[in-house]
């Protein structure tokens, strides 16, 4: 399928690219031209031509950090710290589902995804395999991660998981990890490491979100998680730290010596009190900083606008600078450090050749006129009530607020039968 995108302003994301008036063309899931419409190609014909009426062009926004089967959830267990919520409220919720429920609520996320324009997620949660499933029929581009801790699974399943899934199917991919610090033993994170250098794989964890998590740390290990996984190996190959929320200049420097990335989810933080991240520190240091909504029970919403806005907002409240985060940054962490986390090279930018993972930002919307800056505004006063359409691996998914070949009342209703049965 050939479609042709014209009239549009491109904002590439390409480093020191003004936005332009220009086209995109898409031959199946690539793109195979982008540019000014007098430089186009002549004599082509398409299955499908838009007009983009002078809307915005740009790569999809990567959640780089959720659990999208905790849909469920939502609203459930509010107003609570972290560990109250973890282990009075969603560890014995979690060990009733299964792997079907996961799927569907998976299936309920996505919805969500798309109307937020994200088009590629990475998701940490129970039941890869049919998370997996639920993706590949929605069209979301997923890397699913390991959530390995000391109450399950073992690590040859963490294996047999990862050589399975990666190259399940061309929108999926799987990443090793562990949940934290404080639900694996040191046997656990030693043999984790052994595996690590195994497959030379980078290693995905949540760390540093609380205090208390590091104090414990460094109670039991006399050292941060940060330092503790270095010292183990387990960064040795790179990888993500989800959260951030209290890391050392020491820590920092560990993560910049391994090439370990941050993955912020500032409204997750700021609804569970657990601090706000030193976004400014990762920026001077060198630390590329991602974006990600955390789960729809801890978040509530699965938002990219509003993680833009609050990652912005609350680094300048941290800093008290009004310089601090600026919104040409954040829109790099929501598409270009998005993909680096993913490891997805073919979607940080919008170029030929890469993968057409494209969405259409309305600018014919009160909140987005008039145009003067459109990337603060699409930072600043953005919502996702501008999403006009999200197209993943030159598919388009959603368009004019109607999804497209999805049973919505299906998956509602399958949701609310799962959550009676959870609560």
């Amino acid at each position: 399928m050939k479609k042709r995108l014209y009239n549009a302003r491109i904002l590439s994301m390409k480093e020191n690219e003004e936005i332009y008036f220009g086209e995109v063309h898409t031959d199946g899931n690539r793109i195979s031209y982008i540019g000014k419409a007098n430089g186009a190609p002549a004599g082509q014909s398409f299955n499908e031509e838009i007009d983009c009426e002078g809307n915005v062009l740009m790569p999809g926004f990567k959640n780089a950090h959720t659990h999208s089967g905790m849909t469920a959830f939502r609203s459930l267990a509010d107003d609570l710290n972290l560990q109250d919520w973890l282990n009075n409220e969603i560890f014995p919720r979690e060990a009733k589902m299964s792997g079907e429920d996961c799927y569907h609520l998976t299936k309920l996320a996505i919805l969500e995804y798309l109307t937020s324009g994200v088009t590629a997620i990475e998701d940490m949660y129970l039941t890869p395999e049919t998370i997996a499933d639920a993706c590949i029929e929605m069209g979301m581009r997923c890397e699913l991660v390991s959530g390995l801790n000391k109450f399950g699974p073992t690590l040859d399943v963490l294996e047999e998981r990862y050589n399975k899934l990666n190259g399940k199917h061309p929108l999926i991919g799987f990443k090793m990890g562990l949940h934290a610090e404080y639900t694996c033993d040191r046997e656990l994170l030693e043999n984790t490491a052994k595996l690590i250098a195994k497959y030379k794989a980078p290693m995905y964890v949540h760390m540093s979100e609380t205090k208390t998590e590091v104090d414990g740390c460094i109670e039991r290990y006399g050292k941060t998680p940060v330092a503790l996984f270095d010292e183990l190996g387990l960064f040795d190959y790179g990888g993500v730290i989800y959260h951030g929320v209290w890391t050392t200049p020491e820590d920092r420097a560990i993560l910049k010596k391994r090439g370990v990335m941050v993955v912020s989810n500032p409204a997750s933080n700021a609804k569970l009190a657990s601090g706000i991240a030193p976004i400014t520190d990762y920026i001077k240091e060198g630390i590329p900083v991602g974006l990600g909504t955390d789960g729809p029970s801890s978040n509530n919403c699965l938002d990219m606008f509003r993680e833009m806005f609050l990652v912005s907002a609350l680094g300048k409240i941290k800093e008290m600078d009004p310089l601090a985060v600026p919104a040409t940054e954040v829109l790099k962490m929501a598409t270009v450090n998005g993909s680096k986390s993913l490891e997805h090279k073919d979607t940080d930018v919008l170029d030929t050749g890469k993968l057409a993972d494209i969405i259409m930002i309305d600018l014919h919307q009160p909140n987005m006129q008039p145009v003067l800056n459109i990337p603060n505004n699409i930072v600043y006063s953005g919502s996702k009530t501008n999403i006009k359409m999200t197209m993943i691996d030159g598919n388009i998914l959603y368009y004019n607020g109607e999804f497209k070949n999805v049973d919505v009342d299906e998956i509602y209703s399958k949701t609310e039968e799962i959550m009676n049965r959870l609560k």
